[in-house]
């Protein structure tokens, strides 16, 4: 069995297939309580497939993984119970169009964890405010510029007080000018002391808020380091050819 002291995510040999291609090759990794992990890699190397594993948006066919010291499998229950208690932000704000901002981010709170409305208020606008858009609240997703939308979904996220935040490569679908907005917001979050895993190509972020920096390419754990000693110091070929690449754009 998994031990989850302290452990807030602790997955072991995981492996993931899509037909005959093999995704996920025997992954293993302990997130810790607080912790701030970034994971890089280039396109295909399984980084989006693993954190959505983490909540069950795709299933692993081999190894364990568990969330709060809750086991993932295909039972339902579990698999509910766990995503209470991770927030999963996308590339994609994948906010409901037909709501308000406000209706937005009290949706969860009252369908799933069943609060009041009058809660589920005070949660939403506290958390607005965190992300620094509580003047949005009325309007419409349609109404707001790509960054305020995402922090619109990480406030939504965070209003179910989750142990965990995934993201998803958070910045990839924004417009310059409105990724740091994002970075900041996300910067702040980890400077709280939030537990959080970033799927994210801003190797600037990964230098100043993650403990450690993880390497993954076709669906292996290469090289797996704190920010320092991975930008200054990679041991695998393959990491270098990587931060060259990418620290050269």
């Amino acid at each position: 069995m998994l031990d989850a002291s302290n452990k807030i995510i602790e997955a072991r040999h995981v492996s993931k297939w899509y037909g005959a291609f093999k995704a996920l090759n025997d992954i293993s990794l302990s997130v810790h309580s607080g912790e701030r992990i970034v994971i890089c890699g280039p396109s295909g190397s399984g980084k989006s497939t693993l954190i959505r594993c983490f909540n069950r948006l795709e299933a692993h066919q081999e190894g364990e993984i568990a969330v709060n010291g809750i086991r993932l499998h295909n039972k339902m229950r579990n698999v509910m119970e766990v995503r209470k208690n991770v927030g999963m932000v996308f590339q994609h704000f994948n906010l409901f169009p037909h709501m308000t901002v406000l209706m937005n981010c009290m949706a969860g709170p009252m369908w799933i964890n069943g609060v009041t409305e009058t809660e589920a208020r005070r949660i939403a606008l506290k958390f607005l405010e965190r992300v620094r858009i509580p003047e949005q609240a009325n309007k419409y997703p349609v109404q707001l510029s790509g960054g305020q939308q995402q922090r619109v979904a990480i406030a939504r996220s965070l209003c179910m007080e989750p142990a965990v935040m995934l993201f998803d490569e958070p910045t990839s679908a924004l417009d310059p000018e409105m990724v740091s907005e994002v970075l900041d917001t996300m910067t702040g979050l980890a400077r709280e002391g939030m537990t959080m895993v970033c799927v994210t190509h801003e190797m600037g972020f990964a230098r100043a808020v993650a403990d450690r920096v993880i390497f993954m390419d076709h669906g292996q754990i290469i090289e797996e380091a704190p920010p320092n000693a991975f930008f200054t110091n990679p041991q695998h070929e393959r990491t270098k050819l990587f931060l060259r690449q990418i620290l050269s754009h």
